[in-house]
Formats: structure tokens, C-alpha cells, sequence
């Protein structure tokens, strides 16, 4: 099922850990409508503007697989608003760096995280979009002491 131009269903429902241990992973109608709503307000202009296919680490979560990786209660991927991008497989011509600049200078977004990484490149980007009320908030975060940590950046 298409979502987008660029963007399908398995993509943002694909899941080892799910697989792995039958734990469901179907998105509802309203969570598809907050993916295609994503999709058109914050995939798709990162794919037009690199023209490159951009990959997505984790995008739909439910629930149940949410509480099995131990994820945050409120998560937005328990929504359908928010996907983890990650370009470290793709061709080194687009870096997550280049994808959290671009978010951040040029699109609306809900949130927006640089996780982990270094001061030069994070792991992943995370970016949420909602259908209203977007608070642009920017944020890093880091590990100390086995925690994680969000702290706002500029």
C-alpha cells in the first residue's frame, strides 16, 4: 500500500523485533492518516530535495512492540507521527547530518532529534509532524550513566 509517491506501507511497519516474537504491527486507519499527512509534509520534500531514496529505521510502532523495546509511553511511531531516518546504508552522498539540517531549516515539524552520534553526525534522525500545533522542538540526545537524556539545542 502506498502512502505517499515515494513511501509504502511496509516501510514504516517493518519490524525483526515484531517478526521475531508475533507481536502485531498494524497500523489503524487513523494511524495511516497521520503517516500520509508525514509523509506529504516531511518524507517527501526530504526525497525531492536529495533525490535520493531516504531510509527509514523505524516508523510504526504498536503498542505491544512499543512495550517490548522498552519505548517511551507517549512515542509519536504509537501514532503514526513520527519515523526515524537513518542514510548510513544508502549511497554516503546524504548524511543523517544533512537530513536533520534540512528538517530543521526548511520544514515544519513537530520534533526533531539528532540521536546520539557524535557533534558531527548523529546515528539517526528522529522527526514527528502533527496535524496541528507543531512546537518545532529541537533536541539531542545522549547517553549517560546507561540513560538517555534529551537536551535542547538551538
Amino acid at each position: 500500500m502506498k502512502i505517499s509517491p515515494h513511501l509504502n506501507l511496509a516501510e514504516l511497519t517493518r519490524s525483526e523485533t515484531a517478526k521475531r516474537n508475533g507481536i502485531e504491527n498494524t497500523p489503524t486507519a487513523e494511524h495511516l492518516e497521520n503517516f500520509k499527512l508525514l509523509a506529504d509534509k516531511v518524507f517527501e520534500p526530504i526525497r525531492e530535495h536529495f533525490k535520493t531514496p531516504i531510509f527509514i529505521s523505524s516508523g510504526y510502532r504498536s503498542k505491544a512492540l512499543n512495550a517490548f523495546i522498552k519505548g517511551s509511553a507517549s512515542s509519536q511511531h504509537c501514532k503514526g507521527q513520527a519515523i526515524d531516518i537513518d542514510m548510513d546504508g544508502g549511497n554516503g552522498e546524504v548524511t543523517n547530518r544533512m537530513i536533520f539540517d534540512f528538517i530543521k531549516n526548511k520544514l515544519d515539524f513537530d520534533q526533531l532529534i539528532w540521536e546520539f552520534g557524535t557533534d558531527f553526525n548523529p546515528d539517526w534522525v528522529h522527526v514527528s509532524y502533527v496535524k496541528t500545533g507543531n512546537r518545532k522542538q529541537k533536541l539531542k540526545a545522549v547517553r549517560a550513566g546507561g540513560k538517555t537524556s534529551y537536551i535542547n539545542i538551538p
